[in-house]
């Protein structure tokens, strides 16, 4: 048996349902609920009463202490967003690639980290070069082999939302930094299993979503921004960003220090409260047992699913698999109907690219994954 990181009883649909897509739309669990329930009943409803304008301009240094930690990176070198999406949509416009350059991502990849740059080269005589993620090869080693004199930038997620396949992050910065070319990262569907560490990694931006893995809310986002971003002004100034901004100066424009900065409005408060809560929770498990708990579930997995016909993109033991995000394929099986098929079963999972996709979070156990295998024999 192997049983959960956390307490199950904290996300109250396990007690009828297998939930293995926490990639997608994932658990809240209950102490980060109540904590946004307490700061919509006890500050958020009572408006001013409940938070002075001196209050609201501190309420983001919570968030940023509990973010810079699990990024490892700087408190002022934390920048914090409604979305992952408006933070890397502003990337190639603080960047700026020189005209005949050429930028390299995954054809595969989430799409708010790719199609900025597709703007961005369309109108900026760039030019853009996709590598493919194929199971047989490394990712790594295919991402730095389109690495060349002419490459301003490569721009990819740490982990890939549909296949898992995982980029070693300090050997393409090092790939990067032999031809003098930028690097940026979405850390989205690795930040909460797997070790991210802005400051080892050296990218220009490392971005993630404050849902999914983190086990908070839509509404708020995180990067951690280098010393080179910094120096630069936003593309999309808000009055938040301001040194003082209930100062409400609306005939200047004047940037905090630091990645303050990058704020650019009131935002989800409650999302960012339920947030704080759900980094505390997480980062009391070590990074180690969140990673190799997700291994020994994705082992269980894939030795079932191939006894059903169903098999990995790649094989645990790939140096690019990741341990938290399983695609599984199986020729003779219609997917949609697969997937709805599970969730009458009870069993939620992802479908991606036209595979099955499982992802694993510290409140799984074997019976999860068990209950998925025994059903894929009637698929």
């Amino acid at each position: 048996m192997i049983n959960a990181l956390v307490d199950r009883s904290d996300y109250p649909c396990l007690e009828d349902y297998a939930y293995l897509n926490q990639a997608s739309l994932g658990l809240i669990g209950q102490r980060a609920v109540q904590s946004m329930h307490d700061f919509l009943d006890n500050t958020a409803r009572h408006g001013n009463l409940g938070m002075t304008d001196e209050e609201e301009a501190r309420f983001f240094e919570s968030l940023r202490q509990r973010g810079a930690r699990l990024l490892n990176c700087r408190n002022d070198e934390l920048a914090i967003a409604a979305s992952a999406s408006e933070l890397l949509g502003q990337l190639p416009f603080l960047i700026r690639p020189r005209a005949g350059t050429s930028i390299v991502a995954v054809a595969t990849d989430f799409p708010a980290v790719t199609r900025p740059w597709i703007r961005y080269a369309s109108e900026n005589d760039c030019s853009l070069r996709f590598v493919d993620d194929s199971a047989g090869e490394n990712l790594t080693d295919s991402v730095i082999d389109s690495i060349d004199s002419r490459t301003s930038v490569v721009a990819v997620s740490s982990v890939q939302f549909s296949t898992g396949s995982a980029v070693d992050v300090p050997r393409l910065r090092e790939a990067c930094a032999r031809e003098g070319a930028r690097l940026v990262v979405d850390a989205t569907q690795a930040a909460g299993i797997l070790k991210v560490d802005a400051e080892r990694w050296g990218a220009d931006a490392v971005v993630t979503s404050g849902y999914k893995w983190l086990g908070g809310h839509g509404g708020v986002a995180l990067a951690a921004m280098s010393p080179a971003l910094l120096e630069q002004d936003p593309l999309l100034p808000g009055w938040m960003g301001t040194p003082h901004p209930f100062d409400f100066e609306a005939t200047t424009m004047r940037f905090a220090a630091g990645a303050r900065r990058f704020t650019q409005s009131t935002m989800s408060y409650v999302s960012m409260a339920g947030l704080a809560t759900a980094l505390d929770q997480l980062m009391v498990v070590r990074q180690g047992r969140l990673e190799a708990h997700s291994r020994d579930l994705s082992r269980r997995l894939i030795q079932g699913a191939r006894a059903h016909g169903w098999t990995p993109f790649r094989a645990l033991e790939d140096a690019s698999a990741s341990p938290h995000i399983v695609s599984l394929a199986n020729p003779g099986s219609d997917v949609g109907g697969a997937i709805g098929a599970l969730r009458r079963n009870h069993i939620v999972c992802g479908a991606r690219n036209g595979r099955i996709r499982v992802s694993l979070a510290p409140y799984n156990d074997s019976a999860d994954v068990d209950a998925l295998v025994d059903s894929m024999a009637v698929l």
